[in-house]
């Protein structure tokens, strides 16, 4: 009988969570993030030292490997934050603030704060252009939520508009952008896709004259009822149904998980939605390894309950 992952030592007892944070961000040793010192740094000792605690003797501080990540300051034993880890990675639509609460024995407030940190944690920040050679992307938007501050009316000019690039077999990259207007979106599309592209839309009016950017542009026209088609010269299946799945899971998660979400934290949720699809299964990513690297990106990150908004602790409470 295979062993459950669920049975990890890391994800029971403490000193082995920090054991398996360190060896994943200090892989040639602790690192203080005081000084950036390597040399003269030992572990403290004792029957009052807290687990996982090291002293610089260059700088003279102390600290852990939470020091300058998403955990710094954080009371949630460390075992309980690589649960909450995996359970966001693992779970294809999310895990609400609410199941998270009663999982781990914590209060909502809590919960929502740790997963508003993983989020920031999951977010790439990569600048490298998408596609290439060779290489097809497809560009959509869709519509999530209603603005704040905005009417309510008929039409979708209160809706949170969201841009989302799919590369085939690749990654997918979102924005909160303010309109579907070619000013908005268009800036985006050429700053994150290469040129050498062969880039994938629908008919829409803003991307009437994206040839003119890329190497190739092929479209599919919704209106009469096409999704997709042949391009009988080179053989390449047209059509944006890539990236719209993509966002039948993201809405999925959104309205029958998370179910609530302000428009000051969205960007944070598509975040997790493009780094769980960007290291799916598909690409030979499994749960474990998708969780170190959201592990990896906790470095350098900081995220107070202040700046995320207090009091606003709402997302799953239905869940």
């Amino acid at each position: 009988m295979s062993k459950s992952v669920l049975d990890a030592k890391a994800l029971h007892d403490e000193a082995a969570a920090y054991a398996w944070v360190e060896a994943r961000l200090w892989p040639h040793g602790p690192i203080c993030p005081h000084c950036k010192g390597t040399d003269r740094i030992s572990k403290m000792k004792g029957e009052s030292t807290r687990i996982g605690v090291y002293k610089c003797y260059a700088c003279r501080k102390q600290f852990s490997v939470k020091v300058g990540t998403v955990f710094e300051d954080s009371h949630v034993p460390m075992h309980h934050w690589l649960q909450a880890v995996y359970l966001m990675c693992s779970s294809k639509k999310g895990v609400s603030s609410n199941q998270l609460h009663r999982t781990l024995g914590i209060t909502i407030k809590t919960a929502w704060f740790m997963e508003h940190r993983i989020r920031e944690a999951m977010r790439d920040g990569s600048l490298a252009p998408m596609g290439g050679a060779g290489g097809i992307v497809e560009i959509d938007e869709t519509f999530q939520g209603n603005k704040e501050g905005v009417e309510v009316r008929r039409g979708y000019g209160h809706k949170n508009v969201i841009l989302t690039l799919v590369e085939r077999g690749g990654s997918a990259r979102s924005f909160h952008v303010q309109s579907t207007k070619k000013e908005d979106v268009l800036p985006i599309v050429r700053a994150n896709i290469k040129r050498e592209t062969h880039v994938m839309t629908d008919e829409a009016l803003q991307y009437n004259k994206l040839g003119r950017h890329f190497t190739k542009h092929g479209a599919v026209d919704h209106s009469r009822e096409e999704y997709a088609y042949t391009d009988r010269v080179s053989g390449v299946t047209i059509g944006i149904n890539t990236v719209e799945g993509f966002y039948s899971i993201f809405k999925r998660g959104m309205t029958g998980v998370y179910q609530h979400c302000k428009e000051k934290h969205l960007h944070r949720y598509l975040a997790e939605f493009d780094f769980r699809y960007s290291n799916r299964v598909r690409l030979g990513i499994d749960d474990v390894q998708r969780t170190e690297i959201a592990l990896r990106g906790v470095v350098g990150k900081r995220l107070t309950y202040r700046t995320t908004g207090r009091g606003e602790a709402t997302e799953g409470r239905q869940a």
